[in-house]
């Protein structure tokens, strides 16, 4: 098989027909990975010869600019750290391939996978992410986190999520680079470029992947990240559809408004200033819910064409 001069569209790709791996780019975000990235690439390179690869270098101190020149990989340094979603951006734009694939450069995800990935993506799909087992999670705390976003996740979109948070996934670049407004420059992409996927209803698959321990140290502090993570929670409904969080939470307010008017009237035969606060927020936060489903619709509606 030869690859044409031009790279072919694959939102034109059908089903079974062979991928030019010419078009694929496989885009690592590292900061001070260098130990891992030693033994990643030659794998990466012996895996995928014919892929475009990527480090995209996030404020490195150590040697990530000489390992990526002698493993043959192209290397986007930053002169300061921006953080790891900024990264993501930098080599998507930078990347050349029609498909793009985002993986760890800590040493997590194994090179033989980005085979199964694309595979997977001949089957129709937008974006195939690779999920882990119980046992791939670092740490019991993580485990239970992301067990928590993935239920959330399938309850809001009404798919099932298996792995919100991976950062092991492919993707068609022209669907992806659609939403590069909306990511953050943090640790959260994989739960924004998710459901915004969902929310335009570009097709997401999930595949079982078994993730290793990372080389060195994480860059996630629990006590720093805790209040990050937290808002990942609301980042999941307002992306989607910000109704399903706003009105349950009207309801909560205007419930217990009636449940303490019930109790005064009965107890002092009136009504007091508690209950009609509780029912004025529960018609402000549901106003607030439908300006957000608004602007949500807006949002995404500026790259449908």
């Amino acid at each position: 098989m030869t690859c044409k001069a031009v790279m072919p569209r694959y939102d034109r790709h059908l089903p079974g027909e062979a991928i030019c791996l010419n078009s694929l780019s496989i885009i690592l975000p590292a900061k001070n990975e260098a130990p891992a990235l030693t033994q990643l690439l030659p794998r990466l390179r012996a895996a995928q010869p014919t892929a475009e690869i990527i480090v995209v270098d996030d404020g490195s101190t150590d040697d990530t600019r000489a390992i990526c020149a002698e493993n043959g990989a192209q290397c986007l340094s930053s002169p300061y750290s921006m953080g790891n979603g900024a990264a993501v951006k930098r080599g998507a734009r930078a990347a050349t391939g029609d498909i793009l694939v985002f993986m760890d450069g800590d040493g997590q995800h194994d090179p033989e996978d980005v085979a199964r990935l694309v595979e997977k993506m001949e089957q129709g799909y937008d974006m195939v992410v690779g999920a882990r087992d119980w046992g791939s999670q670092a740490g019991m705390g993580r485990g239970v986190a992301n067990t928590f976003y993935n239920w959330l996740a399938t309850r809001m979109t009404g798919h099932v999520v298996a792995d919100l948070t991976s950062g092991f996934r492919a993707v068609k670049a022209d669907r992806f680079r659609e939403f590069l407004y909306l990511l953050p420059n943090g640790f959260s992409y994989p739960t924004t470029s998710t459901m915004a996927f969902f929310r335009s209803a570009y097709p997401v698959a999930y595949l079982p992947i078994k993730a290793a321990r990372r080389v060195g140290r994480s860059h996630i502090r629990p006590l720093r990240d805790g209040v990050r993570f937290l808002l990942i929670i609301f980042k999941i409904a307002t992306l989607y559809s910000p109704l399903k969080l706003f009105v349950p939470a009207g309801a909560v307010f205007f419930l217990l408004g009636c449940v303490n008017y019930t109790w005064t009237y009965l107890h002092d035969g009136r009504l007091t200033n508690g209950s009609t606060l509780l029912w004025s927020a529960a018609v402000i936060v549901f106003l607030i819910g439908l300006v957000s489903e608004q602007i949500t619709s807006l949002t995404y509606r500026q790259n449908q064409h």
